[in-house]
């Protein structure tokens, strides 16, 4: 333990530097706005946080920062973005020994429709009947697949689906918070992909 504490005193400390001297400029910059501008220490927002039962997530953190007088709605779902990259240009699949393995299609585009789409197909017969919304990946025969909130949905006809967000790199999915206790909370709305911000009794909304 000793041995660990004496190599990070040892560790430069520029990087804090670098990160006190950014706030303090963005907090001068703001205070030329006229607008009312609030600081707090990261220990007044963890005993806000701690007083009203608030698990530690970078969005609650940011809604518990200074004098509050409580948080209420906190447990909406927030929006989660991940990376997922826009496809290979490499087509052929190669095994751990270099030799091919398999082949992708020489077109991304099936239907019209390429993996990483954000879509909404509204299936209305069939054991698939219903409507399903999230990221597709295509398949030659015209069957996607689609990652809803709920779980993945395979062979949706591209009949059914239309494209409510053309492919950006991105992923995006709706995860619901839980209490200090970890228990998620009964609601969850995913129909839409939106931020959720909880609701402050002061009526202020504070956001990262």
């Amino acid at each position: 333990m000793l041995k660990r504490i004496l190599a990070q005193a040892k560790r430069p400390l520029k990087d804090a530097a670098a990160v006190n001297a950014t706030r303090w400029a963005l907090v001068n910059a703001l205070k030329t706005t006229e607008l009312a501008v609030e600081t707090a220490s990261g220990g007044r927002t963890k005993f806000n946080r701690s007083q009203f039962g608030i698990p530690k997530t970078h969005a609650l953190d940011a809604a518990c920062v200074g004098d509050i007088a409580g948080i209420t709605d906190w447990q909406k779902p927030t929006l989660a973005i991940k990376s997922m990259g826009r496809g290979s240009y490499q087509r052929t699949r190669l095994d751990k020994h270099g030799c091919v393995r398999g082949y992708l299609t020489r077109s991304k585009s099936i239907h019209g429709f390429q993996t990483g789409d954000m879509v909404k197909a509204e299936v209305t017969k069939g054991k698939k009947a219903g409507t399903y919304s999230g990221r597709v990946a295509v398949r030659t025969a015209g069957n996607f697949n689609i990652q809803t909130s709920n779980g993945l949905v395979q062979g949706v006809s591209h009949r059914y689906c239309t494209v409510a967000q053309r492919g950006d790199g991105y992923g995006y999915s709706l995860v619901a918070k839980t209490d200090v206790t970890g228990t998620p909370p009964q609601h969850r709305d995913a129909s839409h992909p939106a931020l959720y911000l909880p609701a402050l009794k002061d009526g202020v909304s504070r956001a990262i």
